[in-house]
């Protein structure tokens, strides 16, 4: 990697708990101004990494931001960020125009008016498919009017580090014609669902068995009657429907009971809303959300994850602490950006800014949407919207 005289000024937009910033933090950038509209998430961010401020980014003039800033720190290198996706749309010349689109689109002006040679937007892999790929189009051709190649990858986080089966969609963009590569797997996966990798739950929490510390937001919570029992019964891999039908939840048997009424295999029968799973140690953890501590049980022990060890699965270092009650803190950690994929990819970044990569043509759009070797009906979908921007052949970009 090299690295510039001067650090990449970056802003963050929907900053969070600054999971991604830390991760640019520790490759070298200089992030000048953070905003989030949670004020839990920005007191976190204040707390471990300073800067940030709360800003409604759903109403905000971004116009006017660009304005105001310009005077304090001209304008930024990069823009990064991730603009939940709402999960409607509507199509065509419409879409800018519905408020439901309102966050990607805000965070559209942003790129417009601040002008940044670079920008990353993260997102759930959702975003591919939703309103039948319209979504992603309609996002990402604006990209494209406002004169930026886009780079488009579905990563599975396993593969960087991350002890954790994790998808996320990142578009990586730039103004200035300079190709840009994802960076290469350090731990590459294999397997079923890719849940071979070298990189383990174990590896992340295995010290924190028998710890139980506040301070440290590692403290177990007890639990007690039926749900100790489930727990008690359940083996590594195994879930709410392993359980004998005594101790499986009631909304768990009557999906189960719909399911086969409806002519669901019963191998195909899915976990219940409040389904029960015993993590695996050997292998990456199942994907952290708000919901984890409630859901998943360790390993070993017959207790649920704790917070910091869902902060750990997330690679957030044990000095990195969390504002807000529980449920604030959990949800922080869930909706973050592993900082130790968000520097490979800053790194990556720099690389590309240096020109070492090569050059491509104002407007490119490349992608990569699985790593599957046959795409869902879905996926087709939104990749024939894609090749409508893409006149080159994404396969020769990655």
């Amino acid at each position: 990697m090299k690295m510039t005289d001067a650090p990449i000024k970056a802003i963050s937009l929907f900053s969070g708990a600054g999971g991604m910033d830390l991760g640019f933090l520790r490759a070298g950038f200089d992030i000048v101004a953070a905003y989030d509209n949670q004020p839990t998430m920005v007191d976190t961010y204040n707390r471990n990494l300073g800067g940030a401020h709360v800003l409604d980014l759903a109403t905000c003039d971004f116009q006017q931001l660009s304005l105001e800033l310009s005077d304090v720190i001209g304008t930024p290198d990069i823009i990064i960020g991730g603009p939940p996706c709402q999960g409607f749309t509507s199509a065509g010349s419409r879409f800018w125009d519905d408020p439901r689109n309102k966050l990607v689109r805000n965070y559209a002006d942003a790129l417009r008016f601040f002008r940044p040679r670079w920008f990353v937007m993260e997102n759930v892999e959702g975003i591919l498919t939703t309103a039948k790929g319209e979504y992603i189009f309609e996002a990402v051709k604006r990209m494209a009017e406002l004169g930026y190649s886009v780079y488009i990858k579905k990563v599975y986080m396993q593969e960087y580090s991350v002890p954790q089966r994790r998808k996320r969609v990142i578009l990586v963009g730039n103004r200035e014609g300079k190709r840009f590569n994802y960076p290469t797997p350090t731990t590459p996966a294999t397997g079923q669902i890719y849940r071979s990798s070298s990189v383990t739950l174990r590896d992340a929490i295995g010290d924190l068995e028998d710890v139980s510390d506040a301070s440290l937001d590692q403290e177990p919570k007890v639990e007690t009657g039926i749900k100790l029992r489930r727990i008690h019964a359940l083996k590594q891999g195994q879930s709410m429907k392993d359980l004998p039908e005594d101790l499986q939840h009631d909304s768990f048997k009557r999906r189960a009971h719909r399911r086969v009424m409806d002519g669901t295999p019963s191998e195909k029968r899915g976990g219940a809303p409040s389904g029960l799973k015993r993590l695996v140690y050997d292998e990456p953890c199942l994907t952290i959300t708000s919901a984890a501590p409630g859901e998943f049980v360790h390993p070993e022990r017959d207790r649920m994850l704790t917070i910091r060890e869902c902060a750990r699965v997330q690679t957030f270092p044990d000095d990195y602490t969390f504002c807000g009650n529980r449920s604030k803190r959990i949800l922080q950690i869930g909706n973050a950006v592993p900082p130790v994929f968000a520097q490979l990819l800053a790194e990556a970044i720099l690389d590309a800014d240096d020109g070492s990569a090569g050059e491509v043509e104002s407007g490119l759009i490349s992608y990569e949407l699985t790593k599957a070797g046959a795409k869902s009906p879905a996926l087709a979908r939104t990749e024939r919207h894609l090749e409508t921007l893409c006149p080159i052949n994404q396969a020769t970009l990655f």
